[in-house]
This record gives C-alpha cells, structure tokens and sequence, in this order.
C-alpha cells in the first residue's frame, strides 16, 4: 500500500530501468577530443607512419594491437582491415556525451577503442534517450544525453541505462507492468518518457538526506499522488530539454516549468538582459579560466563573458566543478608525451569553444535555478509514495532477468573483420 516513502524505502533507478551498459572502454586518450579537426589530424598522423612509429604512436593494449581483427560499429562506416595492414580513411568523428555535460567527440572504429560496447551503437538514434549515474555529490544523480555517453565521470566509469531496448523509440527499458502499475494508481496514462521525465526531476535527494545515492544505487521516489506526478512529471521535461541541450522533452506550452517564450524549444536561452555575451574574445589559447563574481564574468585569459551568475562557475557534477573540468579538456594535455598523438591539438582558442561556452552556462544558470522545486518535489507531504515493497506486491519488481541483457537487434548489416559479414 502506499505510504511514507523514504530514500530508503523507494525504489532503484536500476530497478527501474534494468537493463544497463558499463562506459565505454577507450584505452588511449587520443581518440576522443573537443574537436573533430584534431581527431582527423591525429588519424592521418597514424595512418601515415611508418610501420614502427605507427606501433608507438597507436599504443597498444591487451584489448587492441595493431593487428587486431574487428568489424565496423553499429551504424557506422570505415575500413575493417587491420591498422597494421590499412587503415584507411578516417571515420566520420560522433559527437559523444563526456560526463554530465560534456560534449566531445570519438572516432567510432573498434579498431582503436578497447570496448565500445556495440550493444549500445545498435540503438543510439533520434529516439532515444540515456540516463548515466553520477554517484558523488553534490550534482545531479543521473545525467540525461541524446548523444550516446561514454560513461566516463570524474572518478571512474559509471552505467548507462537506454530509455529504449530497440531503435525507433520500440521496447522501453522499464520493469515489465511498471507503467500500467503506475496508470493505475494515478489514474492517467503513463508513457515511458514521462517516466524518465519523473526520474530527471526526483533523482537529486538533498545531499546529506536519508536514502541519498551511494555508488550506482539511485533512489527514485514514486508519487501516489496524481497532483505530485503531474508537476514532477512538467518539471523534469525541462531538465531532459536542459540536459539535452534543447534536443529532448521540451516542456510543454502552458507548463509552469516552460519559462520564458524564448525557452519553450529550440535551444535554451536565459531571458533577455541576462544572457551571457561575449564582452571580449579570447585571444590565443587561454591557460585558465576563472570567475569574476562582482562583474558576474567568466574569464579565459583576454577573453570575458557576461553576464554568468555564481551559480554556474559553483555547478558540480559527480563532486567536480562542470567549468573546469569543461575548460581543462580544451587545453593541452600536461601528461602528454611530446610527439604523441594526445599531444596533437589545436594551436589557437576556436570561435565554436566559445559559443559551446556560452551554451553550457545557460543551460547550467537554468538547471540552478530548478533545484528549489526539484527539493520542494520530494517533500514528505507530497505523497502518498509508492515503495519497493510496494512494487513487488504487484509482482512488478524484481523485473525478470532477461530484461537485463540486451535486446536481439538486427536492423541493419555490421560489417565483420576483413570486410566479412556473418550469415544469420
């Protein structure tokens, strides 16, 4: 029966959404990069070495060599021959989801990556939607991508739960019954997404609060009330839209949560006169970035941006400030070995790092600015609360074990090793 539900007492995030990936596994550092320029610099770097400095170059591993035999990923393109032998052109660099909030770009051949987890190629596409924990506070608990993430965080790799098993939005990966079960007691159809909606909005227990996450397990909370399940449901359409960078669950018209005109799609924007500007551009390749509180401005190096209130340059994800570990991989790599391929980058601050700048602290200044309704969400009066307990009377939880392996997809030919493909 529902009740008081604690953190205690509420269900996991991965008893929720049971099937889940560990991150990627890259193995070198230099296919993953801020700009795609610089991945193509670095794999013609390669591809024109002679066999000996390519070895040294590639930097082998117990997973790759230069001689490893894979085929393509998932939807994706490029030579399946071994490096050793030809490595052909360079693969179209993705764009990737680094951490929370940080977008980077891969070189998406298995040739170079350790453990790509090709499970989860097979159903990135337009429709979905991924959820990674964050396991260290302060910040959010889950992070939310349309990009498919790496997993990688300040301290470790975490999981990665698809909102979808199948591509095309088919198959959520909820516990089977956990929807109608929901419908049910709150007396209004229950989708998928509105689920994930809820979690993006109840999945940050106030730091130091009973039932706050530790490691992978995340508390998710479940109203019994219809009235509590509307507004958390309003409010973390917004988070996904934030999240996502404008890309998923823009709020809808007429929500409390749609904000300004301006924020009901597209990407995010603060309201007129407080929008940060570039006051004045970087020149060079700045060495740090600071905050200015009195003037609210960002700094990199000769370059300024205003107006950026305190809260964004404060924002953590995964116990790491956002902006720094932001600014510190648009730098260069102290650790790098001269003539590496990690070494190679740019030589001068692009015009696109700034707007991408820009873009992050709006979406950080708007997420600030929800974390007051994100707690008043979870107060107790709130409920009545659905607990674990609650869902396993209702035969929902545990959710059967094979909803925790991935689903068979097929969708399209993978070429294997040497340009092979497999008879099905």
């Amino acid at each position: 029966m529902a009740g008081r539900c604690q953190g205690a007492d509420a269900p996991l995030l991965a008893e929720l959404m049971p099937w889940s990936v560990p991150g990627l596994r890259l193995g070198r550092g230099w296919v993953r990069s801020a700009h795609p320029e610089v991945l193509a610099a670095r794999w013609q770097r390669l591809a024109d070495a002679a066999p000996d400095a390519r070895a040294a170059l590639f930097g082998a591993s117990r997973a790759r060599t230069l001689d490893s035999a894979v085929g393509q990923l998932p939807g994706q393109s490029g030579s399946t021959g071994t490096l050793a032998r030809d490595p052909g052109p360079c693969p179209p660099p993705v764009r990737i989801r680094h951490g929370a909030f940080d977008r980077l770009w891969l070189l998406p051949d298995q040739r170079v990556l350790d453990a790509a987890r090709p499970e989860l190629w097979r159903v990135a596409d337009e429709a979905q939607l991924f959820a990674c924990v964050q396991p260290h506070a302060p910040g959010p608990a889950v992070a939310f991508s349309a990009e498919l993430p790496d997993g990688h965080r300040e301290r470790g790799l975490g999981r990665i739960h698809p909102l979808y098993r199948r591509p095309g939005g088919r198959e959520p990966n909820l516990a089977p019954g956990l929807t109608e079960y929901l419908g049910a007691v709150l007396g209004t159809g229950v989708t998928a997404e509105a689920l994930l909606a809820w979690i993006a909005a109840a999945g940050r227990p106030a730091d130091g609060a009973p039932g706050a996450r530790t490691g992978e397990e995340v508390p998710i909370p479940l109203p019994a009330s219809a009235g509590t399940w509307a507004e958390g449901v309003a409010l973390g359409r917004r988070i996904l839209w934030l999240h996502t960078f404008g890309l998923r669950g823009a709020p809808e018209a007429g929500s409390p949560h749609a904000g300004s005109p301006d924020a009901g799609g597209g990407r995010p924007r603060m309201p007129g006169g407080r929008r940060p500007f570039v006051r004045e551009r970087v020149q060079g390749l700045p060495d740090a970035i600071g905050h200015d509180a009195d003037t609210e401005s960002l700094l990199l190096g000769s370059g300024r941006i205003a107006p950026v209130p305190r809260s964004v340059w404060e924002f953590q994800a995964a116990g790491q400030p956002v902006l720094a570990g932001w600014f510190a991989r648009r730098t260069a790599d102290p650790g790098a070995r001269p003539g590496s391929l990690e070494a190679l980058g740019l030589s001068a601050w692009p015009q696109q790092s700034t707007a991408d700048l820009v873009e992050l602290a709006t979406v950080l200044a708007l997420l600030a600015e929800l974390r007051p309704a994100q707690a008043a969400l979870l107060r107790p009066e709130r409920g009545p609360w659905i607990s674990a307990a609650d869902l396993a009377s209702a035969a929902v939880l545990p959710a059967p074990a094979w909803t925790r392996r991935p689903a068979s997809v097929l969708s399209h030919q993978e070429e294997g090793p040497g340009g092979q493909f497999a008879l099905l």
